[in-house]
């Protein structure tokens, strides 16, 4: 019993020391590191199923808040407590959800409507297709400024600022 309660006492502290749902988060990509995974914290991920429970607390006794209903939605680790990790989306909506409904394939979701998806990470360069906001794209690479992503049958590179789910210095091959 003493020990359910600790763990339970545990798991509060953890709850009560993190930022509230939907509160909004200025932390730097990669500042620290995930007590848990060792992997930088906060830090992008992407959603592996086509539905995830969104909990308020890190076990499945904890109520559904919500569900996440979109296959490859990228979203930000912001905690993490034995396999549970604290996620947020774009409109800074979150909670917990099971690791094993998170993958670290990169995707971004695309912020500017009629978005341009250029040949080369050059704005004067021909462009592959206009992306509507809200399409969901996977990165292949991102350099300081541009990321080179792909959806629909469409690759080419957009600036960074017309995304959401890459850090502003995250760089990556």
């Amino acid at each position: 019993m003493f020990s359910v309660l600790r763990g339970f006492m545990t798991a509060l502290a953890i709850i009560l020391a993190l930022p509230a749902v939907g509160q909004s988060e200025n932390l730097e990509i990669g500042t620290e590191t995930g007590p848990i995974t060792g992997l930088p914290m906060p830090r992008f991920v992407s959603l592996k199923a086509n539905e995830a429970n969104v909990r308020r607390g890190p076990s499945t006794t904890h109520r559904i808040d919500w569900v996440f209903t979109r296959r490859d939605m990228p979203l930000r680790v912001t905690a993490e407590y034995e396999n549970w990790r604290r996620v947020v989306d774009r409109d800074g909506m979150g909670g917990w959800v099971h690791y094993i409904m998170l993958s670290g394939v990169r995707t971004v979701i695309i912020d500017t409507d009629m978005q341009p998806l250029f040949a080369r990470p050059d704005e004067t360069s021909p462009q592959n297709a206009l992306l509507e906001s809200g399409v969901v794209a996977r990165i292949d690479e991102c350099t300081l400024d541009w990321c080179k992503i792909r959806t629909g049958g469409y690759r080419g590179w957009a600036p960074k600022t017309a995304l959401w789910g890459v850090g502003e210095d995250e760089v990556l091959d």
